[in-house]
């Protein structure tokens, strides 16, 4: 579905923010923002030169030592009065959220709390980032250890999320005393102006806090700038790999969070009714376009799978798709044009394998012809061959896979590639004690459709899922976002001490 023609001059432009207030640089490499739900371009986000990234990494340098240098408690009350002015702030940025992306204005809401969950967690970073003391462990001679912050981090976000996921990197990196640079999505930038003019209001010092727009270009600057010293990013596989072996072929530390194909086992004794709800939730809600979405409905037995069809396809069907500000839509519209084409060819491609297309979405939503609409698909009869098992869809599309019994659906989606999360519905706790134990996948959850942990927490997944050793916020965190420091000290005492030219041991 192609967007509506309209020239780019009549639309605003989305400044960059460095140093405590917008930049607007001259506008040779720029993007195109749209309003999912008509098509139509609603701003243009520039892309960072060489020059500007530069001019940035430098900005957030300056004020590391004196941002580092903040009594920890200070840094923590900063993030408590920006916790208070997100909360009177969340309908404004709900709706900034909803008419970039398209989601709608309740996910948009659910959005931000989840974000607020990590900054009230931050707030206590005090008592986090206290170390270990052992008094006298040689004569005289005491030993502690203690965190200290990097230096200048980076956050490159996703699309889908885009106050959430920036929120799960920069109130921890803020408060163990970082200075932070955010590379939001190119497709919905505005929310990444917003959050920094909030935590400038809230008393954030000028350069410790920045946005820079930009496209892969600005990406690969920030891994390969040498005042960068570690990068955070969230998105799909093929570039969470190349940010993680890039940044680390440089020496920076990375958490890369890739893509994902998330399966719910659904057991011949769960209860139905509240399996199809959970699962029309997770696979359709925010329009599939969720790292933690289910994809894959792995049925045990037959019957199980046709009583799940039974009920979950009419309410497939009867989605309400429409505009993210009408309160009566439960899905929005996808993020482009482009995007909504990519997911129907993946509908094509799973007819064509052999998948038993129930539901159809790509006729979408007549009555916006202009927007990025795209209805609910259903399948039945994929299989581990097939693309649209094999491969992040990212849209509003589940798929049904049939086997035999339990320890089948644990081998299925432990030789899956993706293991970012999974779910069991059951009634029965031995089931559910058996997939967590054996089941090789970041996040779990059991009657859960989407176990997205508790910012105190951590949030990761395995396998390609998930490069580098440390999971997203919480005291995982804490621990990437800071390093250790181990101290051996010992005061002189009147008594002269002599060389040792062994290996020093505590006497």
């Amino acid at each position: 579905m192609s967007a509506p023609a309209q020239s780019t001059l009549s639309v605003p432009s989305v400044p960059h923010w460095v140093g405590g207030k917008t930049v607007t640089g001259p506008l040779i490499r720029t993007g195109d923002v749209y309003n999912p739900s008509t098509g139509a371009v609603s701003a243009r986000v520039p892309y960072a030169s060489a020059e500007e990234l530069d001019a940035c990494v430098a900005t957030a340098k300056a004020a590391f030592a004196d941002w580092a240098a903040t009594p920890a408690l200070r840094r923590a009350r900063v993030l408590f009065r920006f916790r208070q002015l997100l909360e009177a702030a969340t309908d404004e940025i709900a709706a900034v959220i909803s008419s970039e992306h398209g989601k709608t204005l309740a996910d948009a809401r659910g959005e931000i709390v989840r974000g607020l969950e990590v900054v009230e967690f931050a707030c206590g970073i005090p008592d986090l980032l206290k170390g270990e003391h052992n008094e006298n462990v040689g004569t005289g001679v005491d030993a502690y250890s203690l965190r200290q912050p990097l230096g200048v981090v980076a956050g490159i976000t996703p699309f889908n999320f885009p106050a959430m996921v920036p929120m799960w990197m920069f109130p921890v990196a803020l408060a163990c005393g970082n200075t932070f640079i955010l590379k939001p999505s190119e497709r919905d930038p505005s929310t990444a102006i917003l959050l920094a003019k909030l935590l400038h209001e809230a008393g954030l010092p000028a350069g410790v806090f920045n946005v820079l727009h930009g496209d892969r270009t600005s990406v690969d600057g920030l891994l390969q700038h040498p005042d960068v010293a570690a990068v955070s990013f969230v998105g799909s596989t093929p570039v969470a790999r190349h940010v993680y072996l890039e940044g680390t072929q440089r020496g920076k530390r990375v958490q890369a969070l890739g893509g994902a194909k998330n399966h719910a086992v659904i057991m011949p004794d769960a209860d139905i009714d509240d399996t199809v709800e959970a699962l029309l939730g997770a696979a359709y809600g925010s329009a599939g376009e969720r790292c933690m979405a289910i994809s894959i409905a792995v049925a045990v037995g037959d019957a199980c799978a046709d009583q799940l069809i039974e009920k979950l396809l009419p309410k497939v069907k009867a989605l309400r798709v429409g505009v993210p500000t009408d309160s009566a839509t439960e899905m929005g519209p996808l993020i482009t044009g482009e995007h909504r084409a990519k997911v129907c060819d993946y509908i094509e491609s799973g007819v064509g394998e052999g998948a038993k297309l129930l539901a159809d979405g790509r006729p979408g939503f007549a009555g916006k012809a202009g927007g990025f609409f795209l209805g609910g698909s259903l399948f039945d009869g994929v299989t581990p061959e097939m693309r649209i098992y094999r491969e992040e869809i990212f849209g509003p599309v589940l798929g049904i896979t049939r086997v035999p019994d339990l320890e089948s659906a644990i081998k299925l989606i432990n030789a899956h590639p993706f293991a970012n999360g999974t779910a069991i519905f059951t009634r029965s706790g031995s089931a559910a004690r058996a997939f967590t134990s054996a089941i090789e996948v970041g996040m779990v959850g059991v009657n859960v459709p989407l176990p997205v942990p508790m910012a105190f927490h951590s949030f990761g997944g395995w396998r390609n899922s998930l490069f580098g050793d440390h999971h997203i916020y919480g005291r995982e965190g804490v621990r990437f976002y800071t390093r250790l420091k181990a101290v051996t000290q010992r005061w002189p005492k009147d008594v002269k001490s002599s060389a040792e030219f062994s290996m020093p041991t505590m006497k």
